[in-house]
């Protein structure tokens, strides 16, 4: 059994469209109207399918297949990052969708669903869809969110959803069979490699936080250098010192300076606060305990030497997630089925499945980037590679419906 390719890609390029940018990429930050636009997309391809589909308290979109038995659920998600791929989470979820078109009609013991889940990359929160399917939402996130309170509840407006019904997309863990992702690699290791299906073992957690340095204002032409407190200066100090840290003392991890406000922004008044977002990484819970403990540390001595004073807020917290052995199982024979190379590898990007992991048994399957790239528009996997994805991602939905039947027997 395979999926039917030219629907598949006509759908993908489809999709695509949406949002796309003159470079080739697509820009769908989440709960925005190009995002919005797509899982309109979404649903209507579904309903032409003669699929059912719902959208939850959170605004996770699905494609329904029913059966009598618990759900297994297949998906990924459909915003991006900002000037991102076409490939990153979108073709999860098109490939989820063409698994429920190929198997229309074929009596299996659980029900399939194809679900885009809501605000995967963190432009406003962070797995905020699949968090609040698993009960695992936190009100501290929404409270003091990565992309600030006001993003939120304008995207949630923009989305028709309301905050204080989210928690309300919580399901039953028991009424799952289980979960599936299939995504680019977004690395080198399967290309380097030669393999064609990556078989994800755990995902990294990561942390972000905001550290705000606070100095004084002055004149730049008539304040001394030595008479300056200047938290431009501390924030700049900060980075550089991060970077030093995790390369020297924390091998495995990895920390990130995405954005850095300095107030009042004038190229004549030394700046009296500054902003910076740091996310870092790590397999280990412990590790990103300690990394924390050291980028804070770090932070206060660059406002001591610089400025005034430095505040942290955490805006985003994952745990590591180690994925279900008996479904990585499952994915490896279904990719020894169909003649793919396969190895096991673990993720060094976050998904939905870490949260999905919590709850019910996960697995993630990896297809080839070229050349690791991804989150910019020149992000690329082959055609083929897609293809052979999407019918892993088949034949281990199949695999893992058997599994479930012979248990129940």
């Amino acid at each position: 059994m395979r999926i039917d390719e030219a629907r598949f890609r006509e759908d993908f390029e489809e999709l695509a469209a949406i949002g796309a940018t003159p470079e080739g990429g697509v820009n769908r930050p989440s709960l925005g109207d190009a995002h919005l636009a797509a899982r309109a997309w979404f649903l209507e391809r579904a309903q032409a399918y003669g699929l059912e589909t719902r959208v939850d308290a959170a605004g996770n979109h699905s494609a329904v297949l029913p059966a009598d038995g618990p759900t297994l659920l297949l998906g990924s998600h459909l915003d991006s990052v900002p000037e991102g791929g076409r490939y990153d989470g979108a073709l999860g979820v098109v490939a989820a969708l063409h698994v429920l078109v190929a198997l229309r009609g074929t009596e299996l013991p659980c029900a399939l669903e194809a679900i885009d889940f809501t605000d995967e990359e963190g432009t406003l929160v962070g797995l905020l869809g699949s968090e609040a399917l698993a009960g695992a939402l936190r009100a501290e996130a929404l409270l003091s969110p990565r992309g600030g309170r006001d993003a939120l509840l304008a995207g949630l407006a923009r989305a028709g959803l309301r905050e204080d019904e989210l928690a309300g997309a919580s399901r039953d863990p028991t009424t799952f069979a289980g979960y599936l992702e299939l995504h680019i690699e977004q690395g080198p290791r399967l290309e380097r490699d030669g393999a064609q299906i990556g078989i994800v073992t755990a995902i990294v957690g990561s942390r972000s936080l905001v550290f705000g340095f606070r100095g004084v204002s002055g004149h730049a032409g008539t304040t001394p250098m030595d008479g300056r407190r200047d938290a431009g200066l501390a924030a700049a100090a900060f980075a550089v010192a991060a970077n030093t840290l995790v390369v020297q003392d924390f091998p495995g991890c990895v920390a990130t300076v995405g954005e850095m406000r300095l107030e009042p922004g004038g190229f004549n008044v030394i700046p009296d606060s500054a902003r910076v977002s740091i996310e870092f990484r790590s397999p280990e819970t412990a590790q990103l305990d300690a990394l924390e403990t050291a980028l804070r540390r770090q932070a206060g001595e660059a406002a001591e030497r610089y400025a005034l004073d430095v505040d942290a807020t955490v805006v985003g917290r994952w745990e590591p997630a180690a994925l279900d052995p008996g479904v990585r199982g499952a994915i490896a024979r279904a990719a020894a089925e169909l003649g793919l190379a396969a190895i096991e590898l673990p993720s060094g990007a976050g998904h939905d499945a870490q949260a999905l992991a919590a709850v019910t048994p996960s697995g993630m399957i990896f297809v080839p980037s070229a050349g690791g790239v991804s989150h910019q528009p020149m992000e690329h996997t082959s055609w083929q590679a897609c293809v052979d994805g999407a019918n892993t991602l088949l034949h281990a939905t199949l695999e893992l419906c058997a599994v479930y039947a012979a248990r129940g027997a």
